[in-house]
């Protein structure tokens, strides 16, 4: 459809079955009645894109139009606006380059893998004047998700650094299952979440990506060197600038993502035989796999010529078991680690109260009288220091640790008002710290790596 203020809108042509790079065409030049209007590609069309500058390079857009955060050194030019209720990011590259970017992470999202919103590819930019300006790429700014170099203040600690390394990893583990080679990892390459005490790990540059049915040996250890090697020089880089503790060796730290990378790998996919009478193991090996956050949708059992071995293989790996799960409870939307510990302490509350009640209506209940109450008791101005299900963990966890200190079951409204006060107040606003950085952040931010997560190299 073409909009009256003269932008061109193209609907989405991804075409998900194409593997490897987005074919690399012959750009045909724009009809003459299009030249000199914009040509949008979005999975839907937003409005309110045509009220930005577009007609301005982007190095030079007002402050007005712009969110305040801090840039870091990129070989592209990237900006971050206020898109509605929105934050999005625009990098400026080619039109091949941002084509590609939006179509990878618009089939990642498809394939339900952990990453940033593309929203539009943005070409046949003109100035005032007629002269031609770079396409760029357009995604969303993912809330409450930090880069790794804004997760503290003042220094990353070593069991901070490998809790980092650790969601890296399951991101690359859950990229590998689906065919996905990144060809760039990085801890700059991924915004992170807080998960319930651990990070759940995002990607945000899809530019080197390719996607195939199945990826070689080869192909997944060269990705795992690649983030064995840029995760050393971002430690090494974290290191000059005394943001991590001395007695961090940024060479082993790194090394640390190949172990974590092929335990997971082998326990995801790996044959496993046992005798015939030990059938147990089959329904054990697939709670382990679900107790990592999996679910075996297929898996193959083969027996020995002789009956006397059985080998199990997973065949399809899901992540997101306990997201489902809450999700189908309580319609609740939070990651992996948050909501396998909120549904222990649904389960916990089911057996206290009413063991035989029906899951889903204890569900319910504990929705309405455990979940609900703790969100409604954060005052409105602390409710962007953490997510929702973020903030009913650590109350939870709260009230554990006030318990076994008062020796006595300490009340919900009590462990609530108390961690509000001694805890919740003293914490960053996490949904604004990018828009709202302090000066301290903002020294910590700079240094090669933009604030959505990417460093474009």
């Amino acid at each position: 459809m073409t909009d009256s203020a003269g932008a061109q809108w193209t609907d989405e042509p991804t075409d998900f079955s194409q593997v490897g790079k987005l074919p690399r065409g012959v750009a045909s030049p724009p009809p003459a009645s299009v030249l000199g209007s914009l040509n949008i590609t979005a999975a839907a069309a937003d409005p309110e894109l045509l009220d930005l500058p577009w007609h301005i390079k982007l190095e030079e857009w007002p402050a007005k139009n712009l969110a305040a955060l801090p840039r870091g050194i990129s070989r592209h030019v990237v900006r971050f606006a206020h898109l509605g209720g929105s934050v999005i990011a625009i990098k400026e590259t080619s039109e091949h380059i941002a084509r590609h970017e939006y179509h990878m992470l618009r089939k990642l999202q498809r394939l339900d893998v952990p990453c940033v919103e593309p929203v539009a590819v943005i070409t046949g930019r003109t100035t005032a004047n007629g002269a031609p300006l770079d396409p760029v790429l357009v995604t969303r700014h993912l809330k409450f998700s930090l880069p790794y170099r804004a997760l503290f203040s003042q220094m990353l600690r070593r069991d901070t650094l490998t809790r980092l390394i650790d969601a890296q990893a399951l991101l690359l583990v859950r990229l590998h299952l689906i065919g996905f080679y990144w060809g760039d990892v990085s801890l700059s390459n991924t915004l992170f979440r807080r998960d319930a005490g651990a990070f759940a790990a995002y990607l945000v540059d899809a530019e080197t990506g390719e996607l195939y049915p199945d990826l070689s040996t080869g192909q997944r250890e060269y990705d795992l060197e690649i983030a064995r090697v840029n995760i050393a020089g971002e430690l090494m880089d974290l290191l000059e600038g005394d943001l991590i503790e001395e007695k961090v060796d940024p060479v082993a730290t790194s090394e640390l993502i190949m172990g974590s990378y092929r335990r997971l790998w082998e326990e995801l996919t790996a044959k496993e035989s046992f005798e015939l009478g030990e059938r147990w193991r089959v329904g054990a090996r697939i709670r382990r796999l679900n107790e990592l956050g999996f679910d075996v949708e297929e898996y193959a059992i083969k027996t020995t010529s002789d009956g006397s071995t059985i080998q199990l293989q997973p065949k399809v790996v899901d992540a997101g078991h306990h997201q489902r799960r809450m999700l189908r409870l309580t319609g609740i939307d939070a990651q992996e680690n948050q909501a396998r510990r909120l549904l222990n302490d649904m389960d916990t509350y089911r057996a206290d109260n009413n063991p035989d009640l029906d899951e889903e209506i204890s569900a319910h209940s504990w929705v309405s009288h455990v979940f609900e109450p703790i969100v409604r008791s954060i005052p409105r101005e602390l409710g962007g220091k953490l997510e929702p299900a973020e903030v009913v963990h650590e109350v939870l966890e709260h009230r554990w640790y006030m318990s076994e200190k008062a020796d006595r079951n300490v009340p919900l409204a009590e462990a609530v008002q108390s961690y509000i006060d001694t805890v919740l107040r003293h914490r960053r606003d996490e949904a604004a710290i990018m828009l709202t950085a302090d000066t301290n952040t903002m020294k910590i931010l700079e240094g090669g790596v933009l604030t959505d997560g990417t460093e474009d190299d």
